[in-house]
């Protein structure tokens, strides 16, 4: 192993003064990309944003997220499952209930979405007046 690289995973780098965003791509042991393919996959904030205030059941969150399959639903809660940032309880009741929540991981990952919506909503005119440009130089 080199000089200054950590085994975990989770550590692409080997101090702060080496970062380099395309580490992401060449590195077979960091997981930094697959982490942020996951959490910011549109089902994935979605959901995230959903379960800030409370758990909800399956049913709730594919009526409340436009478009989303029954399918592509069950995978995202899988995988934020196994990334420890939503839990799954099941209750012992018929018919099953199964209630999805943020785990306290998955709460300090909805305090980051807040951020990224506020200054998107901060920035959206700015943003649409920078399409409008780019779409009349290229028509």
């Amino acid at each position: 192993m080199e000089e200054g690289t950590l085994k975990l995973p989770t550590h692409c780098a080997g101090t702060e003064d080496d970062y380099d965003v395309l580490q992401w791509d060449t590195r077979e042991d960091c997981e930094v990309r697959q982490i942020l393919d996951r959490v910011a996959d549109k089902w994935s904030l979605l959901v995230i944003a959903l379960l800030d205030r409370r758990s909800l059941r399956f049913t709730e969150l594919r009526r409340a997220i436009d478009g989303v399959s029954q399918r592509m639903l069950t995978v995202t809660l899988r995988q934020l499952e196994r990334d420890g940032l939503v839990s799954r309880t099941v209750h012992p009741v018929v018919p099953p209930r199964v209630d999805y929540a943020l785990t306290p991981l998955g709460r300090t990952l909805h305090a980051t979405i807040q951020s990224l919506v506020h200054w998107t909503q901060t920035h959206q005119r700015e943003i649409a007046t920078a399409r409008a440009a780019y779409d009349a130089r290229t028509v």
